[in-house]
């Protein structure tokens, strides 16, 4: 009974304990080439694909070219993917590469911050997960889904289109709420 109890707290310990929905942390993006950082609220008010990769993974480049479909078709709705490339050694270098190679029409930036990165997912250094990573972020800039590499049936074919596409329909399908301030109207006074 020891040992079931210590194999169930490893276990435990090992899941995901992301809160969602939850409101988007602000996170900095490093562009290459000397261009400035891309802020990820600069993109509020749009459904928003934020994805961490690795410039070297498989299944980040597959990720890369079906989420640079769905910018081409989907983006006259509101669509926003970000992508950056997490905790790259020779960013300088290894991005320019991946653009240059997969031609995203979305931005693709890095981060060398590893613990911003794990904590903008709300992982730890004790639950790394997956590449590539992804938050699905909603117009009122809440990430009300996200998926890692680890889920392999989400991320299986031909099953990962018709996921990325599902989770951005259900994004783009909802109001855009406009917040307008509206001006104190003066009380007639007798």
């Amino acid at each position: 009974m020891v040992l079931s109890l210590a194999i169930l707290a490893v276990a435990a310990g090992a899941l995901p304990a992301q809160q969602l929905p939850r409101k988007s942390p602000e996170f900095s993006i490093n562009m290459t080439g000397g261009k400035p950082a891309v802020l990820l609220s600069s993109f509020k008010g749009k459904a928003i694909v934020f994805a961490a990769i690795l410039t070297t993974c498989s299944h980040c480049q597959h990720t890369i070219t079906l989420l640079t479909k769905l910018q081409n078709e989907l983006g006259p709705r509101g669509l926003q993917v970000v992508a950056y490339a997490a905790g790259q050694d020779s960013p300088d270098l290894a991005v320019p590469l991946f653009i240059k190679q997969f031609n995203p029409p979305f931005p693709v930036g890095f981060s060398s911050d590893v613990k911003a990165v794990l904590d903008y997912y709300q992982y730890s250094l004790n639950n790394l997960p997956h590449m590539p990573m992804l938050a699905f972020i909603d117009r009122q800039f809440n990430i009300r889904a996200q998926h890692e590499g680890g889920e392999g049936a989400w991320f299986a074919d031909p099953q990962q289109e018709t996921n990325l596409r599902t989770q951005i329909e259900a994004l783009l399908k909802e109001p855009v709420r406009k917040t307008t301030s509206k001006a104190a109207t003066p009380k007639k006074g007798n």
